[in-house]
């Protein structure tokens, strides 16, 4: 059971059934309403799929609890409130982040984060702030299987809360409510939230460029404009290049490509 602070709280919804299923919990804990001092914000960074922005408005429509859309701008204040049909869908939000960034001339990476923390951590802050609020929970949709990701904040304005690795609800929790559930989201494995994340994996990544090149060129063509890559050790060309070359034959097996360069192998 979840119990739910009586500060003002945060519920980040990454547009995933994790996160899904952590706000139907704290809904449940309030007879099925948000507590009125709780925010749910969808941070867009115009590179999630269609069906991820489809998923985070029907759970607004299904459990009637309104979730606010962000979405990150160069101009101050540094974001803008949309919904789903005005949202981003062509990697605009992301576009300017990177703007923002050109004079450095690098594109961020594992080591360097800024996609994140432009577009989603402090486009949430600059928002709350703008609403008046000091400090507050933020809510973090990690799981009880997850629970080395489980951290402190290192933002004095707020204070990290993982009601899921509390009340000790794992993966499979996760699978049991959304297949008893009337909608579900609806992607490719590795296909939510940002499509080509330089984050996923390789074989990932292979699969995307074969099922959705026209999305992944957006990120070879970031490399191109910029200069630079999101990845120490490819290029998103690249990787499209050699899935081309290669058709369906390296799909054939449930690992798609040997990760080598990363120190690991799939195979």
């Amino acid at each position: 059971m979840i119990q739910l602070p009586n500060e003002n709280a945060l519920i980040s919804f990454s547009g995933g059934r994790t996160s899904g299923f952590m706000l139907r919990k704290i809904l449940n804990a309030n007879e099925g309403q948000l507590p009125s001092n709780y925010k749910v914000i969808f941070a867009n960074t115009g590179r999630e799929m269609p069906e991820t922005l489809d998923f985070v408005q029907q759970c607004s429509d299904q459990w009637n609890v309104p979730i606010t859309w962000l979405e990150y701008r160069k101009a101050k204040p540094k974001f803008e409130v949309v919904s789903h049909n005005s949202a981003s869908r062509n990697g605009e939000p992301f576009e300017q982040a990177i703007e923002s960034k050109a004079s450095n001339r690098f594109l961020p990476n594992q080591a360097i984060r800024y996609c994140t923390q432009e577009m989603k951590v402090l486009t949430i802050k600059r928002y709350l702030v703008s609403l008046g609020w000091k400090r507050w929970i933020n809510t973090v949709g990690i799981r009880a299987d997850e629970a080395h990701r489980v951290k402190p904040s290192k933002d004095k304005r707020w204070q990290n809360w993982f009601p899921l690795a509390d009340a000790k609800y794992g993966v499979a929790d996760v699978n049991k409510f959304w297949r008893e559930s009337n909608f579900d989201l609806r992607v490719m494995k590795g296909a939510g939230n940002c499509d080509g994340c330089f984050l996923k994996s390789e074989a990932t990544l292979a699969a995307m460029w074969r099922e959705h090149p026209d999305r992944m060129q957006w990120w070879a063509d970031q490399e191109k404009k910029i200069k630079s890559t999101f990845h120490k050790s490819r290029s998103y060309a690249e990787l499209g290049s050699f899935v081309d070359r290669q058709k369906d034959w390296i799909f054939d097996d449930e690992e798609f490509l040997c990760q080598a360069d990363d120190g690991e192998c799939t195979g």
